[in-house]
């Protein structure tokens, strides 16, 4: 491809026009504006993790919907699906768009009132002068707005004026719940139910989109789309906005945000990426997300994808940081939602067993995410950290999507053992180094040392009660995964069973030399010696198993290790032993 042709890469570019008219690659999703419009209810809602391109999606809908833009039509969208299979309600509203995620909850009640009141004002003020071409006296309508108390009480003076004026009213929200987190934080600090007051009963929130739903009743408020990344607080809302469908989990919507394996690479060829700097697996790293248990394709998070080409495209390499910084902002969100124990225990499940089964709740209160472990793994799936495996009897078996997020519960496991452990002392470049030397020298003895003097011997009584052959494993996955010279694979499937955990060698960093797979038994401090020789056993019959297995063929310099630990303070390693046989 010729350098004139090659497109640039949209990264954090959620503007429609701006990408379509200032060379950036857009991956064509238009076919979905014709899906949804022929749904039977105009109220819709669209649930998606962060970094699934909700608010580029949202920025296509307004430049296709709003009457202001029938000029730009084919500019904008000539080419695309859209463009040639036109709808019948093409830039026929006056397009009202409100947008959370920014709200300010960090002053306490009042100035969230303030802040929520004043945000409702600026984006009525905008709708109005963005229409003042089809909107009588909408400047001087405009100097009354801001001479006016900020309150709910505008949008209805806005869909009074688009009635006046024959113009229908398209409504689009983005992270509709964003606030809700922090209003129940906010509610902890002052003492009192605070969410409750805002969003349930006459609240504030609630009197919002009840206000909204009382305009569908008119013909002047025709459409609604709303998205979030939870459905949390659609219960909550009760009958203040009861009326919407969510198309979230419906199959023939699966690939509608986020990248195909196909898109990805148009993606690449027409940013002109080079296919041979990518060195390491992207359907491990950044596939793996399916939303319908029928759905015949997973999709990549489309944000993670272009970060790693943009990496590629900065430094004319295969990049080193393969994970994207801003997956640390799930890190806190992670250690929020598992304050309460059950949740913890739940995390701990998915990281020691690779998969939890459950039900997949479709809408719930923030009252219920205590009351049991589904509404919880459904939070999960929507937040992105768990996704469709398969049908489970009348549940879904539910996975983590790729290695990515694995290195988030990692590191909210290392948190955790810290937390819990003040006493546990493991100084990052340290443990590198022990690390380095499992990959460079085939030295497994500095490693496993270094993490039981400096964490399992320093457990805390609530982690002792844990302390079993799962617990060590994600204990030792969470050290891993804090570097990043492995890709370190938990419960990796063979011919003839799982790997407790395989490090694989990392590509980017051909110095590496060896490779592991590490099996680990776990026997009581007081163990008899006929007991611990039965583990043994087992663990070498399965290490000569795995070697075996044609997935491990052919990979040169490939190190086994059976890791028995012996109470807390104890254990014995033996390597290679299939080699000896």
């Amino acid at each position: 491809m010729s350098t004139e042709n090659i497109k640039r890469l949209p990264l954090g570019n959620s503007n429609f026009r701006k990408v379509r008219t200032e060379n950036y690659f857009y991956v064509d999703k238009t076919c979905y504006i014709e899906l949804l419009e022929n749904e039977n209810n105009p109220s819709q809602l669209f649930i998606r993790p962060r970094r699934f391109g909700k608010s580029l999606f949202l920025s296509t809908l307004a430049y296709y919907y709003d009457i202001n833009y029938a000029n730009e039509f084919e500019q904008l969208f000539g080419n695309l699906y859209i463009g040639k299979n036109p709808t019948p309600k093409r830039n026929s509203y006056a397009v009202m768009k409100f947008d959370f995620s920014g709200l300010n909850t960090h002053g306490g009640a009042d100035e969230f009132v303030s802040y929520f009141c004043n945000k409702i004002r600026s984006m009525v003020r905008d709708f109005m002068l963005f229409h003042k071409n089809i909107f009588p006296k909408s400047e001087q309508i405009v100097d009354q707005i801001n001479m006016e108390s900020p309150n709910l009480s505008l949008i209805d003076w806005a869909f009074s004026v688009a009635g006046d004026a024959g113009i229908k009213v398209f409504v689009i929200i983005d992270e509709y719940a964003h606030f809700a987190t922090d209003l129940i934080r906010l509610g902890v600090v002052e003492g009192k139910d605070f969410y409750s007051t805002m969003v349930k009963s006459n609240g504030l929130v609630r009197s919002f989109y009840a206000t909204l739903k009382s305009a569908t009743q008119t013909s002047i408020l025709d459409r609604t789309f709303i998205t979030g990344i939870s459905p949390v607080m659609l219960d909550d809302l009760t009958s203040g906005y009861n009326i919407a469908s969510n198309y979230s989990l419906n199959k023939k919507y699966n690939e509608m945000l986020g990248f195909t394996g196909e898109e990805v690479i148009r993606v690449r060829d027409a940013t002109g990426v080079d296919a041979g700097l990518i060195n390491v697996d992207m359907e491990y790293y950044y596939n793996g997300y399916s939303f319908n248990e029928d759905a015949k394709e997973k999709v990549y998070n489309s944000s993670m994808i272009l970060y790693f080409f943009d990496q590629i495209l900065q430094t004319g390499k295969p990049p080193q940081n393969l994970i994207d910084p801003n997956l640390g902002m799930d890190l806190g969100r992670l250690r929020h939602l598992a304050q309460k124990e059950n949740n913890r225990n739940i995390l701990i499940k998915i990281l020691t067993d690779g998969n939890i089964v459950s039900k997949i709740i479709t809408n719930f209160s923030t009252d219920q995410l205590n009351g049991g472990d589904q509404y919880f793994i459904s939070l999960l799936f929507y937040l992105g950290y768990l996704t469709n495996k398969e049908s489970y009897v009348n549940k879904l078996r539910f996975i983590i999507p790729n290695y990515s997020i694995q290195t988030v519960y990692g590191e909210y496991m290392r948190q955790l053992i810290k937390d819990s452990s003040p006493k546990t002392s493991v100084l990052e470049n340290e443990l590198s180094e022990t690390i380095i030397a499992l990959a460079t020298k085939g030295d497994i003895h500095c490693f496993i040392d270094y993490v039981s003097k400096n964490v399992f011997q320093k457990l805390s009584v609530y982690d002792l009660q844990h302390f079993d052959e799962k617990y060590i494993k994600i204990l030792l996955l969470a050290y891993l995964f804090l570097n990043n010279i492995y890709i370190t694979v938990s419960e990796s499937e063979v011919d003839s069973g799982r790997m407790d955990i395989f490090l694989q060698r990392n590509p980017i960093f051909p110095e590496v030399k060896y490779e592991w797979v590490l099996e680990l038994k776990y026997c009581q401090t007081r163990a008899k010696a006929a007991t611990i020789a039965k583990a043994r056993q087992e663990g070498l019959e399965q290490l000569n198993h795995y070697i075996k297995s044609h997935h491990l063929k052919n990979r040169p310099n490939l190190k086994t290790a059976l890791i028995i630990f012996i109470g807390k303070n104890k254990y014995e390693i033996i390597v290679d032993h299939h080699a000896k046989k």
